[in-house]
């Protein structure tokens, strides 16, 4: 009876302290700056692509409407994790309240798991265009588009409210330290103070079928690709067909094999600065580098640059 009592009245932390991605002074404003270019230069790159495909009617095609809205997932989601890890290099280790800390998280997946189904929606469209290309303008016409792109935001939008709805349902009685530059979810599991066996069975189950689901409707559209490729009597179409799926590929693998890593996982992952280190790949570099291999190398979005510019 006492010890229930105890557990009743035991006070819930109300803030957290955030690491931060470093805490050594001497390293810190190097790479505030560094990371500070690294943000604005993904800001720029995206809302320069989502101009470009907004003001050329030549880029009103369906894969341009999803890159579109990759650029705009890209630009929010690393604003909703780099202003934390920009403060944690500025100043430190720093306190973040626990609505704050819960709205990043519920952020945070909302836009990872849309940005996974985004990828399979756009491997499919490579694939329609590539292996059924006369079937192309019915199955990508503009309500299919559309129907992937919004299923892909509502579908984030759903899985997140089930998981932030068990992670900040969870008593936390200290400490309160996260290792971490924005409220994740494996940390936060580690602070619980409660059983949290459920709460990693929902995690593992959405991971399950978000990341492997999409995983797996990418691969098998970039297979199918190649098999193509492989029957096209043109070498000239093999490189370029090729080179754009290796480009794809390459994005695809990097941003599922970090987030593989850690969201697949059912128990509490142990090596923090490892985590940091894969977070800072999928929430950093990929939606820098995304914008360049996706639109910036394509030949028809430099002919509208070079228009907007007023290139020779």
């Amino acid at each position: 009876m006492e010890r229930s009592l105890e557990l009743v009245n035991m006070t819930r932390v109300q803030e957290f302290v955030l690491l931060g991605l470093s805490t050594r002074p001497d390293v810190r404003d190097v790479l505030f700056a560094i990371f500070l270019t690294l943000y604005l230069l993904t800001l720029l790159e995206n809302t320069l692509i989502i101009y470009l495909i907004c003001s050329h009617i030549e880029l009103h095609k369906p894969m341009y409407f999803f890159l579109g809205n990759l650029s705009c997932l890209e630009m929010c989601y690393v604003s909703v994790t780099m202003p934390s890890l920009l403060v944690g290099l500025w100043t430190g280790p720093y306190h973040i309240s626990f609505t704050i800390c819960m709205t990043q998280l519920f952020f945070f997946i909302v836009l990872i798991c849309t940005e996974c189904t985004l990828l399979a929606s756009m491997a499919y469209d490579r694939y329609v265009a590539i292996c059924r290309p006369l079937h192309y303008p019915l199955l990508m016409r503009p309500q299919v588009c559309l129907g992937l792109a919004l299923s892909s935001w509502l579908g984030g939008m759903l899985v997140s409210v089930a998981k932030t709805t068990c992670i900040a349902s969870l008593s936390y009685c200290g400490p309160n330290v996260l290792n971490q530059f924005f409220c994740d979810v494996s940390p936060l599991l580690n602070l619980s103070c409660t059983h949290v066996a459920l709460t990693e069975l929902v995690d593992f189950i959405s991971a399950i079928v978000i990341f492997c689901g999409t995983l797996l409707v990418a691969l098998a559209s970039y297979s199918a690709i190649v098999v193509a490729v492989l029957r096209m009597p043109s070498a000239a179409a093999q490189r370029k067909a090729f080179s754009t799926c290796a480009s794809h590929l390459i994005v695809v693998g990097i941003f599922y094999s970090a987030a593989l890593f850690i969201y697949c996982r059912p128990s509490h992952i142990k090596s923090m600065d490892l985590n940091k280190v894969l977070s800072v790949i999928y929430t950093v570099v990929t939606p820098m580098c995304n914008p360049i291999i996706y639109c910036l190398r394509n030949k028809e979005v430099h002919v509208v640059l070079q228009k907007t510019l007023h290139w020779p």
